[in-house]
């Protein structure tokens, strides 16, 4: 026997057929059918066969369910799914947009105006956001190559500082030595001369 998703969809089913155990999550059999329909509306029958048998069986019920909360996010809010809507605290109108496909009244489902404005105040506030972002870092990498270029001028400057003095304590050194010479030198030229005096006294 076929079993609701195969029936709505007009197609063989078997004993290993990926909608059967993709519906069981559901209870009622319409409700699989409505929900089955809707979702092949959305995806479109090859693509979300596809994506059926792209995981393991076990895991089929979990992706049949996300795509249908999918497709009815983006039927109620086309910008930013299902995703938008959890994060902006609107989940309850993507569960009562499922209630509504399951109870069959699916096809009523129009995007909602105020999630549209939200979601475009949201987008505009981000691109304001990143553009703020993108300014503070712009200002702080001016501040900090302004900042490098003071380090290294003062670094400079105390490198200069330090060799000026390494030099001037050097010709200070070669100053003070070459006044000890000098002195040095002239007491002893006055030292021979009283010595050539006393001589000159002691023979006359």
């Amino acid at each position: 026997m076929s079993c609701n998703g195969c029936r709505v969809l007009r197609k063989g089913c078997s004993e290993d057929c990926m909608l059967r155990d993709c519906l069981t999550w559901i209870q009622n059999p319409q409700a699989q059918a409505n929900a089955t329909v809707f979702v092949t509306k959305f995806f479109g029958r090859a693509t979300l066969l596809s994506f059926l048998s792209s995981v393991l069986p076990n895991q089929r019920p979990a992706m049949f369910q996300s795509l249908m909360y999918e497709a009815v996010g983006r039927t109620i809010n086309p910008v930013n799914g299902a995703v938008g809507m959890l994060c902006t605290g609107k989940w309850q109108f993507c569960q009562l947009g499922v209630e509504q496909v399951l109870s069959g009244s699916g096809g009523a489902l129009t995007p909602l105006p105020d999630l549209h404005e939200s979601s475009e105040k949201g987008s505009s506030s981000g691109g304001d956001h990143q553009q703020q972002v993108m300014m503070e870092e712009t200002q702080s990498s001016r501040l900090m190559s302004q900042s490098e270029r003071c380090h290294q001028a003062k670094k400079q400057r105390m490198e200069t500082q330090s060799e000026e003095s390494e030099e001037s304590s050097t010709l200070g050194s070669r100053t003070e030595t070459t006044d000890d010479c000098v002195y040095v030198y002239a007491n002893s030229q006055t030292h021979q001369r009283k010595q050539q005096q006393q001589l000159l006294t002691l023979f006359l």
